[in-house]
């Protein structure tokens, strides 16, 4: 399979269902119902909330920057299995959802990244879930869950990101929560599968006295995870409350989310015969493991059946008051602390023949099973990591406004105050049978003899962070059709941080930092009608450094670096919201100096420089008939520009091109309301490396669904996701670019739900 050539099987279903919403239901007409969904002014007047310095809704077509919203009914057609996996979604946006529901790789639009997600920041109700956008084995994604609580998903790329809220020069992903109305009303829903997915969700809404309004709701869910652990690998609940009060000038809103959430984490797998995209290395025979750590060898009963997730609460709201004179004030606030642990089996390098390793050179015997496995049996080193990681953060965005006919001009202060704890024992290696939850093997000196088996990395780290900034920003409007704005961010970056890197007590590593830098955006914006525009826009930013920088580049820190990176963007979009048609179009370019890539934790920083350009589209086509089609793709190039020994080389792990068709139909069969849905997505060839000598592949696949609705509130859902079944790489072995591992898309999957609306 080539990145050129879409797979027939692939495109005829696609087909099928784009033909058959069009022709052979056509017969039936469209309910009033579906009709009333596609009404052009719920496209033309669609709001957008983030990115804005004010704080304050505008018009998505008014808005001069790259943005996307995602309602809630869209995010349910999509049926994401992670939070990352609705990423997707978002033009300009490269996410492997593949690992699980925590821990995702996300790359923006031609910024460099070898893991986790450094230039995303994730927004509940217009605040950061976690100021750091990245600490190794946690990126923000993980600590948020998608439920029907959700109304509705922003995207903010580039643009005035660099300026206002967490300064995130990248992605900033914002999720709005439902508020409560006059009228009661909510929603019971039950989800199954066939990987054994239990699943109950509930919301309700509805007013609490005069003019203050409830929202509570959360989900239960179990299951043994998409890839079959051979035991309930999927655990999680949770629960959120928003309370609304309406004031006679503004509004008051406070909500707390609380979460415990886990599965597996899906690592890369051997690439070989018996292998596809439905193994995972964990199972009952090697789920209960021993880890050795420190300077005295102790030892430690672990359980990695306990995977990675997050036990943890966000908690915050916001106040939104209106004064005389064009006069306002917004500020947001939230808390958040808990525990995002990581546990899983980390390959270390290719299979091997047992023969080879075995202490007697013949074979050896299972550890749980006692059974006797002969030489030609294909063993593999899987590292027992355990990563026990405290986070805590408290952060407030305090904005105020002053807006006349002409102008608007605004000044912010953001404060965040965050820390990390961290307790790492990685390595732990020792040959497992390569079979879906191979064990483990006795007769093996590495096995039987941890000191004796490559590598270990141990650390114990505190560390404490503040990030404090000044922002403003000013628009001036000349006439109707002409706009202009600037905006400025003086941040103040510090960090303590401590690490004990062999867990004997003593102090490896100590870090007092203390930096500013200014950020910049400008934009210009021609609205040459109420449904058309274009906008220029060019930007200046930072991503600062986390504390994992300082320990992946001590030696750099020590000379007296920075550790910033540097980000310079430019962008050309054309905007157009007509009765049947949307249309936003935006070119960019990108410079991200600094990036600091470390292929596993204690290993050598490389710093590279990258350079992107590129075209990005988001478009919507709907018709009275009841037919729909949305659109997103990139067309990206992608270089490294300075690098130790990469120069001229293409950015890891990004396609040159993706894009994404979702066709659906709406109409009626035997007097109940039906929509027939898909997604296809093709992606192009990558490198796997910063090197470019490994090509994963390009790949196409394909999820169908079926909604039907009765006149009593009860919705049946049916959904396929992958239906092709493809066995498309995601990546392949980040830690040892040779070795024959490789992490694959999620495999072929059906879900059913049944949801009562009331």
């Amino acid at each position: 399979m080539t990145s050129q050539n879409f797979k027939l099987s692939t495109l005829a279903i696609g087909l099928a269902v784009a033909g058959f919403s069009t022709g052979a239901i056509a017969a039936e007409a469209p309910t009033a119902k579906a009709q009333e969904a596609r009404k052009a002014k719920d496209y033309i007047e669609q709001i957008v909330v983030t990115g804005t310095a004010s704080g304050k809704a505008v018009r998505k077509v008014d808005a001069s920057y790259a943005i996307t919203t995602i309602d809630a009914e869209s995010i349910e057609r999509l049926a994401p299995k992670s939070t990352a996996d609705l990423f997707k979604a978002v033009p300009g946006v490269w996410a492997e959802s593949s690992g699980g529901v925590s821990g995702a790789n996300v790359f923006v639009r031609g910024f460099p990244g070898g893991s986790d997600a450094p230039f995303l920041t994730v927004q509940l109700q217009g605040v950061p879930v976690y100021q750091p956008s990245t600490l190794s084995f946690l990126e923000n994604s993980s600590l948020f869950r998608i439920d029907e609580t959700v109304q509705f998903m922003d995207a903010l790329r580039g643009g005035p990101s660099s300026v206002v809220s967490a300064g995130q020069p990248g992605l900033t992903t914002n999720f709005i929560l439902k508020e409560g109305g006059e009228a009661t009303e909510g929603r019971f829903k039950y989800s199954t599968s066939d990987y054994g997915l239990q699943r109950l969700d509930a919301v309700v809404s509805g007013r609490l006295a005069e003019d203050l309004y409830f929202m509570a709701g959360g989900y239960l869910q179990q299951s043994s995870g998409i890839r079959d652990a051979g035991f309930n690998s999927e655990k999680g609940r949770q629960f959120t409350v928003n309370i609304t009060k309406v004031l006679d000038n503004g509004k008051l809103n406070l909500f707390s989310r609380v979460t415990d959430d886990h599965g597996v984490w899906y690592l890369p797998t051997p690439l070989v015969a018996g292998v596809d995209n439905g193994y995972t290395q964990l199972g009952p025979l090697n789920r209960q493991a021993t880890i050795q750590f420190g300077p005295d060898g102790e030892r430690k009963a672990i359980d990695i059946g306990d995977g990675r997730g997050w036990k943890g609460a966000i908690s915050g709201g916001s106040l939104d008051l209106d004064f005389d004179d064009g006069w306002s004030l917004v500020d947001r606030f939230a808390y958040t602390s808990g525990d995002a642990n990581t546990l899983g089996l980390v390959p270390n390098g290719s299979p091997v023949a047992l023969s080879t390793v075995a202490d007697n050179g013949v074979s050896a015997v299972g550890a749980a099973s006692q059974k006797t496995y002969d030489g030609d049996t294909l063993v593999q080193q899987l590292g027992r990591w355990v990563v026990l990681k405290q986070i805590e953060a408290l952060t407030n965005d305090l904005a105020i406004t002053k807006k006349s006919d002409n102008y608007q001009a605004t000044l912010g202060l953001y404060r965040s105050d965050y820390s990390a704890k961290d307790w790492w024992s990685l390595g732990n290696q020792a040959y497992h049978l390569v079979q879906a939850g191979g064990e483990a093997l006795s007769g093996i000196d590495c096995n039987d003899n941890q000191d004796s088996c490559d590598w270990n990395y141990d650390i114990n780290a505190v560390g404490d962070g503040k990030t404090t900034a000044f922002y403003g920003a000013f628009e001036y409007k000349f006439g109707e059709r002409w706009s202009a704005d600037i905006g400025l961010r003086n941040e103040n970056h510090q960090i303590d941080y401590t690490v004990d890197e062999e867990l004997d007590g003593g102090i490896d590593q100590t870090v007092a930092y203390d930096q500013t830098d200014l950020s910049w955006t400008a934009g210009v914006n021609w609205q040459f009608s109420d449904a058309a525009g274009v906008f220029l826009r060019a930007s200046d930013g930072a991503k600062m450094p986390s504390f994992d920088d300082f320990r992946d580049n001590y030696d750099a820190y020590s000379a007296g670096e920075d550790l910033i990176k540097d980000v310079t963007q430019y962008e050309l979009g054309y905007k157009l919201a007509l009765d049947s048609l949307n249309l936003y179009a935006t070119g960019f370019y990108n410079e991200v100096k600094g990036d600091i890539f470390v292929r596993q934790p204690g290993a050598p920083a490389e710093v590279l420089t990258n350079e992107a350009y590129g075209l990005e589209l988001d478009a919507a086509y709907f018709n009275d008939s009841g037919f729909s089609i949305k659109m997103n793709g990139t067309l990206q190039h992608t270089e490294i520009t300075q690098s130790p020994s990469n120069k001229g080389n293409q950015a890891q792990r990004q396609p040159k091109w993706q894009i994404r068709l979702t066709p659906s139909y709406d109409f009626e069969v035997a007097g109940l309301d039906s929509t027939l849905y898909g997604t296809l997505s093709a992606v192009g060839d990558r490198y796997g490396n910063n090197e470019n000598s490994v090509v994963l592949d390009g790949y196409e696949k394909l999820d169908i669904g079926l909604i039907v609705r009765t006149d009593g509130g009860i919705k049946f859902e049916l959904g396929m996701q992958n239906v092709t079944d493809e066995d498309a790489l995601t990546e392949g072995d980040p830690r040892s670019a040779d070795a024959a591992n490789g992490r694959y898309i999620m495999p072929r999957t059906a879900t059913f739900n049944v949801s009562y609306d009331f």
